[in-house]
């Protein structure tokens, strides 16, 4: 399909109205924290990709997001947030049914966060309700592995139309493999690749998905910052000591940012300081979407790293 791009970014994947609650510890059975009294709660929109599309937004990037909502409270909640955020919802389905929901508890004293979720099935998308057309309309693709077949179809598309496919991949199913396989930028947490890959070793992790995989390959370390494999370079970049606040959508911040980044031809070592930087901001800020930080944030923090 020949014609201008409208988007830099499409997002295809999870979005969620996550209850949130703030505890002075993190729970556990059978100890002192197995029964905790709530600091404070708060009600706010997230989901993987969602997230990061909002962050694209706030970085600059014209973003779009393509996913399902249900026709509930949520589901409004959720369409008005993004649309508010600057992110184009042209694509938005609505499904009879409830909106994902997650529930949230956060650690008062490190910002860590434990995720309860649940999504009706109706919301996954078809691979057919993926537009080849709509796919080549954006610069860059970004799809998550909750809704894993119309991931691997938006990943398989883009590939075919050359149009560069990011992910964020977290959990080993049976298609894990073709999904990784479909995504030209893969972007792992760190505690997938040992399960995926028979490698405890994150460094050997990577080189052997090398042999199968010839992209930029990406895993995310948490507060140690982020490690990719350039065809054979290894770069590791640490991350930015702050103090945390809610952890909550740093990793879908740090894909955002990684995204800007390499869309305005940063090199491999400067977009992962980039992401880095921007994901270190969101910790300091409670939630997901409302954690996101504006590019000139990111810049601000980088100077003062300097």
């Amino acid at each position: 399909m020949s014609g201008p791009k409208t988007l830099d970014v499409l997002g295809i994947g999870c979005n969620s109205v996550d209850y949130v609650y703030r505890v002075p510890a993190a729970p556990r059975a059978d100890s002192p924290t197995a029964k905790l009294r709530i600091h404070s709660h708060a009600v706010s929109c997230g989901g993987q990709t969602a997230t990061a599309m909002a962050a694209a937004a706030a970085l600059g990037l014209r973003a779009g997001y393509l996913g399902a909502v249900g026709d509930d409270d949520n589901g409004r909640r959720l369409r008005a947030e993004l649309e508010q955020r600057g992110v184009d919802v042209s694509l938005l389905l609505t499904r009879e049914c409830a909106s994902r929901f997650a529930v949230i508890t956060v650690d008062n004293a490190t910002g860590e966060r434990i995720v309860l979720w649940d999504r009706d099935a109706r919301l996954n998308l078809a691979a057919t309700e993926i537009d080849p057309g709509v796919v080549a309309r954006a610069r860059l693709i970004h799809v998550d592995d909750e809704d894993q077949a119309g991931a691997i179809a938006a990943a398989t598309v883009a590939r075919e139309l050359r149009v560069p496919c990011t992910s964020d991949i977290e959990r080993l199913t049976d298609r894990t493999g073709e999904l990784v396989a479909a995504v030209s930028i893969p972007i792992f947490n760190e505690h997938l690749l040992p399960e995926l890959t028979g490698e405890r070793d994150l460094e050997r992790a990577l080189r052997k998905l090398r042999r199968s995989h010839a992209g930029m390959l990406c895993v995310t370390l948490g507060a140690r910052g982020a490690m990719l494999l350039d065809g054979d370079e290894l770069i590791v970049e640490d991350g930015f000591e702050v103090e945390a606040v809610d952890t909550t959508g740093a990793g879908d911040v740090f894909r955002a940012a990684f995204i800007c980044a390499m869309l305005r031809g940063d090199a491999p070592r400067a977009m992962l300081r980039f992401a880095n930087a921007a994901a270190a901001v969101s910790c300091t800020r409670a939630g997901a979407m409302s954690s996101v930080p504006s590019r000139q944030d990111v810049e601000d923090a980088l100077s003062g790293a300097a």
